[in-house]
């Protein structure tokens, strides 16, 4: 059996709000070679790092069928990207893999292998990756949640009939998704979403008609502007119905001046993944998206930060809904603001609790 390197990792400052299995993020898990060809090389690295690191294979390739197994630092996060390059010229790349919910990560070359080619310094370079994403099995008419099975809860919103947008980490790697509308049915997803990881937007088709589409704010978003959450935050802790709360527009860029998304002091927490942001007059501007991580920024400053949330700006969702077909509603937004408790039955009927089974 291969040996277990410690890995190390930068300190994450993101917490994405989907709400996940609670497991020890310091536990080991293993990477399985399910391909017919020796492997040379592995990398594991936190998601979001700019390169693959080194290679974990220092001590010989991994046969088919073996595993490596890997115990990450602590403070290392539950997402990681996989890379695992093989001795026939191909490479499996698998991103955002939750190893607190599977600790067993199974690379195999269905629908996921990418041919390489020599680069002039004799390394593999990797062809680009295909657009589409690899399928995942839908639900059956009729099928029920299992009680039973790991899960992870976030929420969404209806955007065309039977359409619902949400987070791309909120449907990402699920088995089963079901959509459980206002007035308390559970739909189940047939067929995989259509995702965008760079914006982490999701489409999610969800037959049975969840409610009436939301209206996207059509007017510029201005700095300072009061802005509404709606939302499933810690289910099963909190309120099994939504929770609204209430801030402002902070600035309108993102961590690192991410200019795909909003600054907002709304309060959010993990379940608020991929609900909406909406102006005082119930207008879509915004898909809540993540929140700093208060407790590592403390460890690395000295200072605690409050209410530091970032929302996916309106803009981008509407390019991405266009681009998967679908027309969104415009309107304009005039200068009277209506009440939050307004605001809140105003989308009520349209915003969605998403469950994603593993």
């Amino acid at each position: 059996m291969a040996t277990m390197p410690r890995l190390l990792f930068l300190v994450p400052v993101l917490v994405g709000l989907a709400a996940p299995p609670a497991l020890a993020q310091s536990e080991p898990f293993r990477v399985v070679n399910r391909t017919t060809a020796p492997a040379l090389a592995l990398h594991a690295v936190r998601s979001g790092r700019g390169d693959w690191g080194g290679n974990l294979l220092n001590r010989g390739p991994l046969a088919p069928g073996a595993f490596f197994a890997l115990r990450p630092s602590e403070g290392a996060g539950c997402s990681f990207d996989l890379r695992l390059v093989l001795q026939d010229g191909q490479e499996i790349v698998r991103r955002n893999t939750d190893i607190c919910t599977d600790r067993t990560v199974v690379m195999t070359l269905s629908g996921a292998a990418r041919p390489v080619v020599p680069a002039p310094d004799g390394k593999p370079t990797p062809l680009p990756a295909p657009a589409a994403a690899t399928a995942r099995p839908g639900v059956a008419p009729g099928a029920r949640p299992n009680p039973q099975a790991r899960a992870s809860t976030g929420t969404g919103f209806v955007v065309g009939p039977d359409q619902v947008l949400t987070n791309h980490h909120v449907v990402e790697g699920c088995s089963r998704i079901f959509v459980r509308a206002a007035d308390g049915r559970t739909l189940p997803v047939p067929q995989a979403p259509a995702s965008d990881a760079r914006r982490d937007l999701a489409l999610v088709r969800a037959p049975g008609n969840p409610g009436p589409a939301l209206a996207f704010r059509a007017n510029p978003v201005r700095r300072g502007e009061s802005v509404v959450t709606y939302g499933f935050p810690l289910a099963g802790l909190l309120s099994s119905g939504p929770t609204l709360t209430t801030g402002e527009v902070s600035a309108l860029s993102g961590l690192a001046d991410n200019q795909t998304q909003f600054q907002i002091s709304a309060p959010v927490q993990q379940g608020n993944s991929g609900g909406p942001l909406l102006d005082r007059q119930g207008n879509v501007v915004g898909v809540i998206v993540s929140k700093l991580n208060a407790a590592r920024i403390a460890q690395r400053t000295g200072d605690i930060p409050q209410n530091v949330n970032f929302a996916v700006k309106g803009t981008e969702a509407l390019d991405f809904l266009r681009r998967n077909g679908v027309q969104p509603v415009l309107r304009e937004s005039p200068g009277e603001e209506r009440s939050a408790a307004e605001v809140g039955e105003q989308v009520h009927p349209s915003t969605v609790f998403i469950r994603c089974e593993r």
